[in-house]
C-alpha cells in the first residue's frame, strides 16, 4: 500500500466532506499539524466539528479554519489564546464542548482503542456533569464520559518511515499518538521521511497500521506561542558595552 504522497493536498485527496469530524493533534502550537490545516483551509470544507485540545492562535493553526468559518463546533480543553474563538463564541457562531484536560485526553485514548464509555470523577458535582450519567463508586461520585471518535485525525510527528511508523520529539508527543489511534483515517505530516528499519523500534510511538497517508514536511515552521524577553541586568553587561538584551 503506498501511503506517500507528494504534497498535502493529495494526501487529504477523497477524504473531506462538509459536516465531518476532524481531529487535530497539538499542545498550543507545539506538534500541530499546521501543513495539513493549510490544506484543509485551501478545500474550503466546512461546518467542521473539530476534536483539539485547543484552537491554536488568530492566524495560526486551527485559527486559520475559525478565520474562514469553516468550524462549526470544537471539543476542547483549553481555548484562550484565540480572539477569534471568543468572538465567534460569544456571537452565538460556533459550538463549544469543554472538556477538562485529562477528560478529553482519555476519551480519544478510549476512543482509539474501541472504549466507548468510562466514569470519572473530573467535573462530577459541576456543570461539566450536566446531562450525564452519574454513580457512585465506593462511596464517590462518577460521571459518564464518552469516548471520541473522528472521521479523520490529522498528527504532526518528528520523524516518520514509509510505513507510516511515527516517532515524536518532547512535547510535540501530546495529544497526537492518541489521536492517531482515534481516526477512522489518519493522514500523518512527518519533518523526517526515512525507510522501514530506519526508526530504533524502541522510539516508535505510533505503529504504521494505524496510518493510512503520509506526507513529508521538512520545513516545518516551529511557531513560538508567547515569546517573553527580559532586559538583561547590569551585571551580565560586560563593562563598557552599554548593550542590552
Amino acid at each position: 500500500m503506498r501511503k506517500v504522497y507528494p504534497d498535502a493536498k493529495s494526501a487529504l485527496d477523497g477524504l473531506l466532506k462538509d459536516g465531518m469530524t476532524i481531529m487535530a493533534g497539538g499542545f498550543g502550537l507545539c506538534g500541530i499539524p499546521e501543513t495539513l490545516i493549510h490544506a484543509i483551509r485551501d478545500s474550503g470544507v466546512k461546518n467542521l466539528t473539530v476534536i483539539s485540545n485547543n484552537a491554536g492562535i488568530d492566524g495560526v493553526g486551527l485559527g486559520l479554519l475559525l478565520d474562514t468559518r469553516q468550524i462549526k463546533k470544537m471539543i476542547s480543553s483549553y481555548v484562550g489564546e484565540n480572539k477569534t474563538f471568543a468572538q465567534q463564541y460569544l456571537a452565538g457562531e460556533l459550538e463549544i464542548e469543554f472538556n477538562p484536560q485529562g477528560t478529553l485526553a482519555e476519551r480519544i485514548r478510549a476512543g482509539g482503542a474501541g472504549i466507548p464509555a468510562f466514569f470519572t470523577r473530573t467535573g462530577a458535582g459541576t456543570q461539566i456533569a450536566e446531562g450525564k450519567e452519574e454513580r457512585v463508586f465506593d462511596g464517590d461520585r462518577y460521571i459518564m464520559e464518552r469516548g471520541l471518535i473522528a472521521d479523520l485525525s490529522i498528527v504532526h510527528a518528528f520523524m516518520g518511515d514509509t510505513e507510516g511508523n511515527l516517532a515524536y520529539r518532547k512535547t510535540a508527543r501530546n495529544f497526537n499518538p492518541m489521536m492517531a489511534t482515534a481516526g477512522k483515517v489518519t493522514v500523518a505530516e512527518v519533518e523526517h521521511l526515512v525507510q522501514p528499519g530506519d526508526i530504533d523500534p524502541d522510539h516508535i510511538v505510533t505503529a504504521g497500521i494505524y496510518v493510512k497517508r503520509i506526507v513529508h514536511v521538512p520545513d516545518a515552521v516551529k511557531h513560538i506561542e508567547q515569546r517573553t524577553t527580559r532586559k538583561r541586568t547590569d551585571s551580565a553587561v560586560p563593562a563598557g558595552t552599554g548593550e542590552e538584551i
